[in-house]
């Protein structure tokens, strides 16, 4: 593959073993691949860089991996997969509330990695209002405004049609509670996580085929909520 076309992928990792491993399995894959030990040097490789894409670890010697991100995140909408050890919800949350677009935890499968990576490049660009969202038998139209379950159009609420819409323009990331909530809802509700269970249990009931075993709309517990995209 010629270097034009391949993707430019930055590594920040402090561990060795982990970068080779990435550099490895990320070259065989079509990307260009550069790496940083440090955060402050993974700043710096990404402004010289201009990554499309960045797996950043958490547990950085100098700066805290969410610092990073934060900074990382005032200038550049480059996808942002963290690889961390940390795997309580409070991390991951963290992460994902400052500009993560997914998080996989250590050990991790390369397999894995790739498809989140394959995801979060996909949507770097919320979805346009003119698309039309398909994943197994559900349909959202955006511009019509209308959902259907195996070509028979769903009624929803305003509020359901929001969580929909916010669910669809981020298909296959993980959107926090927080998140949700203050974009539904508003600032002021950025804790009332019981306003989600109640929602998400209705979009179930309606766009689901079972909805005690969701395939769509899919619980990341403790975390938030993630609308998968089927074939």
């Amino acid at each position: 593959m010629s270097e034009e076309k391949q993707t430019v992928a930055l590594v920040i990792d402090d561990e060795v073993q982990i970068r080779r491993l990435l550099r490895l399995t990320l070259e065989a894959n079509g990307y260009k691949v550069y790496e940083a030990a440090t955060g402050q040097d993974g700043l710096l490789e990404a402004a010289q860089r201009r990554p499309e894409v960045v797996v950043l670890d958490l547990g950085l010697p100098d700066l805290d991996g969410v610092t990073v991100l934060k900074r990382l995140r005032e200038w550049s909408r480059a996808p942002v997969l963290v690889l961390s050890v940390r795997d309580r919800d409070a991390d991951k949350i963290a992460a994902l509330d400052n500009g993560a677009d997914d998080y996989v935890t250590k050990p991790f499968s390369t397999g894995e990695l790739l498809a989140r990576l394959r995801v979060a490049q996909r949507h770097v660009q919320p979805t346009p209002d003119t698309a039309v969202f398909r994943s197994g038998d559900l349909q959202v139209d955006l511009t019509a405004r209308v959902a259907t379950v195996k070509g028979r159009e769903v009624k929803l609420t305003a509020t359901e049609y929001a969580l929909v819409r916010l669910f669809v323009q981020h298909a296959g990331k993980v959107l926090t509670h927080r998140q949700i909530l203050r974009a539904v809802w508003g600032p002021n509700f950025e804790e009332q996580t019981h306003y989600l269970r109640v929602y998400l249990g209705h979009l179930r009931e309606k766009l689901e085929a079972t909805p005690a075993q969701p395939e769509h709309f899919i619980t990341e517990p403790g975390v938030g909520y993630r609308l998968m995209e089927k074939t």
